[in-house]
Parts: structure tokens; C-alpha cells; sequence
């Protein structure tokens, strides 16, 4: 569900959420991964929060949390992460040690977990699900990203009911925001983000 780790200058969606997390992520800080992928937005996210912070990472396929646990392995960063196979509709059950209203970012990369079976993506009733859990465990000030990805077989459909869902959010206590690339192709990976007032 992640990407290759974002290369190079361009300022693509991935790149701009790491951008804004680190923005609002430092040393000591609570941060979850809702889809750790292959661990690239996990590891990103434990650098961040150094030696006295802790990143939840969650992925719904065992494949990916492995892959997770041996990148974190070979950055030296595992005691910063606590891994949990299930799915991201589970978060509150998934990380009972997390408080409702304490982590400072959550992150979402939707789509497929690279290098695996294609068919096998987030799903937009599992992920709008997913979307309130993390809502509930976001701290005041708190950054919640979505990386959405239109491009690939029900990833449309699942991006515009994303859209649909942050534009509900009451605006008194949600600031979203939708970034887009204006003159690329028209399903480009975007990014919606929501901040916690």
C-alpha cells in the first residue's frame, strides 16, 4: 500500500504528506502508519519521533509487516515501532495502548502493497471506516494524510468517496485540505489532509 520510497526532487503526493508530518512531528511524538506497506512511511515516521517517541504501524497482510520489521531492522529504528497485522478498520482495537485524542499524525497510503498481488487493495468501506478510527485517536493539532491513488482498478472509486468524507467534516473542528497535480494525468496519486483544530 506504500510506494517506493519517494526519489528524487519531485514534489509528488507522497512527498508533500512527508513534507507536512515532519512539520508536526518531532522528538517524543505518537505517530501511526494505518497501512505500513513496505515501511517506508514507518520508517520515515520513527526517525521522526526519535529515541523517546513510538510510531503504531498496522497493514492487514502479514507480507507487509514483515517487510516493515526488516527495513525497521536494518535502520536500527525497530524499539520505536510496535507492528500489528489486522486490518485498518481495526484501529481503536488494534492499539488499545493508544488514547483517544494522542497521536500527533496519521498516516494512509492507499492502493496495493507494491511488488505483491495487485488485486489485493484497500477497499473504500474499509478505508472510510478506517478514516473515522483515526479521527478518534488524533490529537488537537493533530495531521491526519491520505495518499489516494485513482489510477488503478476501484482506486476512483475509493479516492472520491475519500474526498466526499473530508469534505464533510465539520469545519469548526476539521481543516482539510486536497492537493492535486494541475497538469498531470488524470488520475494522479493526490493527497488530502486533515488537520484536527
Amino acid at each position: 500500500m506504500n510506494p517506493a520510497e519517494p526519489s528524487g526532487k519531485a514534489l509528488n503526493a507522497v512527498r508533500l504528506a512527508h513534507l507536512i508530518v515532519s512539520s508536526r512531528l518531532g522528538e517524543g511524538g505518537i505517530a501511526v502508519d494505518a497501512t505500513a506497506g513496505n515501511g517506508y512511511d514507518t520508517v520515515f515516521l520513527a526517525r521522526l519521533v526519535g529515541s523517546s517517541g513510538r510510531v503504531y504501524a498496522v497493514d492487514i497482510q502479514p507480507v507487509a509487516i514483515e517487510s516493515t520489521r526488516a527495513r525497521l531492522e536494518i535502520e536500527t529504528l525497530s524499539d520505536r515501532v510496535r507492528l500489528r497485522t489486522g486490518g485498518h478498520e481495526n484501529l481503536r482495537a488494534l492499539l488499545p495502548e493508544v488514547p483517544d485524542g494522542c497521536a500527533e499524525v496519521v498516516m494512509f497510503n492507499l492502493g496495493y502493497l507494491p511488488g505483491s498481488d495487485k488485486t489485493f487493495i484497500t477497499r473504500t468501506e474499509t478505508t472510510l471506516s478506517a478514516l473515522e478510527e483515526a479521527l478518534r485517536l488524533l490529537a488537537d493539532s493533530g495531521v491526519l494524510t491520505v495518499v489516494c491513488y485513482p489510477g488503478h482498478a476501484g482506486g476512483s472509486s475509493e479516492a472520491g468517496r475519500v474526498c466526499e468524507w473530508a469534505n464533510g467534516l465539520p469545519s469548526d473542528r476539521f481543516a482539510v485540505t486536497i492537493c492535486r497535480t494541475a497538469n498531470g494525468p488524470e488520475h494522479s496519486p493526490f493527497l488530502t489532509v486533515v488537520e484536527k483544530r
